[in-house]
């Protein structure tokens, strides 16, 4: 497992000072816990846009406070920033126990040329791009890999209970929630006849079609 290390000092400076740390290049930021009480902490900037770079959400970071001699290992949980300038305004770390299992959120990774987008009546439909998972701390995974080439044909799909990861890791995300599938494209042809078959309906016949449509995605939806 990959270990990062961040260095930090506690700090003193809570509510409305904080900016003035802002303008000194530290961040603020908070560590908790399940079984910590929280403790406000402080960060290099620079440092710290290095450290949550390279590890995102899902690689441990060795947080050391002060002189520590051992480090609190933690997940940044909640990475805030300003909506304007999009310059990091506050971090939470979440201290784990690596003996207990955490959930949090995997990258799912498309790769590979599905064959069945190689024709010209086919198009990638693509759905979830991230999945929750569950597992001890130290297995934690980056992402999940998902190879195309196995789309073949349209109507061919990848769904979440069809992702594969290791026997440790549980998924949590909803298995039949879509992640990839080849979708047939309507040839202009079709469409000039579904305008056709539109324009020639009497306006009542084409209000009637309209309400069926309402009821039958709400039964669906249902």
């Amino acid at each position: 497992m990959e270990q990062i290390e961040l260095k930090a000092e506690k700090r003193t400076i809570i509510r409305k000072r904080v900016k003035g740390l802002r303008g000194e290049g530290l961040i603020p930021a908070v560590l908790y816990g399940p079984k910590t009480e929280p403790i406000p902490i402080q960060c290099n900037k620079r440092e710290l846009q290095h450290v949550l770079a390279r590890a995102g959400g899902t690689s441990m970071i060795a947080v050391r406070i002060g002189k520590a001699r051992k480090p609190k290992m933690a997940l940044a949980r909640e990475v805030q920033r300003d909506v304007i300038t999009g310059e990091l305004y506050h971090v939470d770390f979440y201290q784990v126990v690596m003996t207990e299992t955490v959930k949090t959120e995997v990258s799912i990774i498309l790769s590979g040329e599905p064959p069945a987008v190689q024709e010209a009546e086919a198009m990638l439909l693509q759905g979830a791009d991230s999945v929750e998972i569950e597992c001890l701390p130290g297995d934690l995974i980056h992402s999940i890999e998902v190879d195309l080439s196995t789309l073949l044909e349209i109507d061919d799909a990848i769904y979440v209970k069809d992702l594969q990861v290791p026997d440790n890791v549980t998924i949590l995300t909803y298995g039949d929630e879509l992640v990839a599938k080849i979708q047939r494209l309507r040839l202009p042809e079709e469409e000039e006849e579904v305008e056709e078959e539109m324009v020639e309906m009497a306006p009542e016949e084409v209000e009637v079609i309209a309400k069926r449509k309402e009821v039958e995605g709400a039964e669906e939806e249902a």
